[in-house]
């Protein structure tokens, strides 16, 4: 894949707190790309630099080998999915999705023709003369999908889109925008603090903290092989262990409990005594909490 997006050099301030110190990040084409951190880190700021909506302090904004820094949100090939959706009231679906198509002067053969290629992609023809106030929640984000796909942009910008929504929906509709970023083979670039939703539908994901890449990669090498201590505690359960100069992390699924010390093994692990002092269901697994010999130490374990 070629690349589609270079950010050179961003910084941003407001007033005198520093966003984002200094930031270098290409983007290639066809990717689905998640920035994921937690609330304050500097995603969502970054997201809106690459609509428009915001203007870097210093740096450039890439797109398609098109220094588009300083172009309003109107002008760069890029469309955005918010939260809340943003749909007009008072429209139906239909001419929710033809809104953007009306404001670039699109010929009415041509739009009507591109709203019934969505809707059949979003899975909504039987609704398109409803309104948004007639709708599920999920159906509506679906809606806001299709005004922004619509426009044919090289880039959909995708701010925490999901998060409104309940947790079987928002399972569903990863599922369903994953398939559709394959299908269209479309740039997407998403936001969210949610790592589930990032190690479920990513093929690459750039962890923030403080307006700084913590690590980026692919979802199995940021899960399995963390960089740093942030990012072991931010993607999953960890246990730390501090050994001399060096702190190690060990997911608790690499944990077995047993109630004796297993002998006899080839090549045996390291054991671990301790006692169990809580244990906590959660469906598919239960969280077992055990507190070492000799150590104020407790770690976590799960239990299929």
């Amino acid at each position: 894949m070629e690349d589609l997006i270079r950010l050179e050099g961003i910084t941003k301030k407001f007033g005198d707190h520093v966003i984002i110190p200094s930031l270098d990040l290409t983007i290639k084409d066809g990717e689905f790309l998640t920035l994921l951190g937690p609330s304050g880190c500097g995603k969502t700021t970054l997201l809106r630099m690459i609509a428009g909506l915001e203007t870097p302090t210093t740096g450039k904004v890439v797109l398609d080998g098109r220094d588009i820094t300083k172009l309003p949100p109107y002008k760069r090939d890029v469309n955005m999915v918010f939260q809340n959706y943003a749909l007009f009231p008072h429209m139906t679906v239909t001419e929710n999705i033809r809104f953007g198509l009306k404001m670039k002067n699109v010929p009415d053969e041509e739009a009507e023709e591109r709203i019934r290629q969505v809707l059949y992609l979003i899975q909504l023809e039987d609704l398109r003369d409803r309104y948004p106030s007639q709708m599920s929640g999920g159906q509506q984000q679906r809606v806001a999908i299709a005004r922004a796909l619509v426009n044919n942009p090289k880039v959909l910008l995708l701010d925490e889109p999901l998060g409104a929504l309940d947790y079987q929906l928002r399972k569903k509709l990863q599922i369903e925008l994953k398939n559709l970023q394959r299908g269209l083979g479309l740039t997407f670039i998403f936001v969210t603090h949610d790592q589930e939703e990032a190690l479920t539908m990513s093929d690459r994901i750039v962890i923030m903290n403080g307006g700084v890449i913590q690590q980026d990669g692919d979802p199995n090498g940021i899960y399995h092989h963390p960089v740093n201590t942030f990012v072991a505690r931010f993607i999953g359960e960890s246990n730390f262990f501090d050994i001399g100069n060096d702190t190690y992390a060990l997911r608790p699924e690499k944990l077995n409990l047993c109630e004796e010390e297993e002998e006899g093994a080839a090549h045996p692990a390291p054991q671990f005594f301790g006692t169990v002092v809580d244990i906590v269901f959660y469906g598919t697994i239960d969280k077992v909490f055990v507190r070492l010999d000799n150590t104020n130490q407790t770690v976590i374990a799960y239990q299929y």
